[in-house]
Order: C-alpha cells, then structure tokens, then sequence
C-alpha cells in the first residue's frame, strides 16, 4: 500500500526538471509579450487621451461660440431698442421744439 508521503513523493518527483523548464518557458513567453505589448497599448492609451482632449476642446469652442452668438443678438437687439428710444426722444424734443417756436411766435404777435 502506498502511503501519502509516497503518493506525494511520486507525484513531486513526476514533475521533474519539464515543470520547472515548463515555469521558466512561461515566465519567459509572458515577459516577452509584456514587453511587446506595452509601447502600443501605451501608445493607444495616449492617443484616446489626445482624442479625448481634442473632444473636450471642440465642445468647449462650441459652447464658447454659442455664448458669443447669444450675447451678440443680444447686444444688437438691445442697440435696436435703444436706437428707437434715441428716435423716439428726438422726434419729442423736436416737436417741442416747434410748439415753443409757435408758442413763442404767437406771444409776439400778441405784444405788437
């Protein structure tokens, strides 16, 4: 009967020097694909972080733009209300202007 510390001893023994070369190989073929790998996932992971900026930037000159447009109708429809006010005061002053001249012109008569 084979007893349990044979059993292992057996089994120990089986993996032999083709495990640890077996280990070794992997460790290996893992190394070397790390290494392989990194520049271009590196590399990817710049050029998302580019685009993304990039993104962000052309959202922010977007918004940017409309904020500019906004403020520019409202700059031009507050001139325009403020160019008929400006008209609107300048045709009462002259108008007034006329009734004191009338007014003015009918005291004369009035005195002579």
């Amino acid at each position: 009967m084979n007893s349990p510390q044979r059993q292992y001893e057996e089994r120990d023994a089986s993996r032999g020097p083709g495990f640890l070369l077996g280990v070794i190989a992997g460790t290996c073929i893992g190394a070397g694909l790390a290494i392989w790998l990194s520049p271009r996932l590196a590399s990817e992971i710049g050029e998302r972080l580019t685009d993304s900026a990039r993104e962000v930037r052309d959202r922010a000159g977007d918004a940017l733009q409309r904020g500019s447009d906004r403020v520019g109708d409202a700059v031009s429809a507050a001139t325009r209300k403020g160019q008929a006010v400006r008209d609107d005061v300048a045709e009462s002053v002259a108008r007034s202007a006329r009734e004191v001249e009338r007014y003015a012109t009918a005291a004369k008569t009035d005195r002579a």
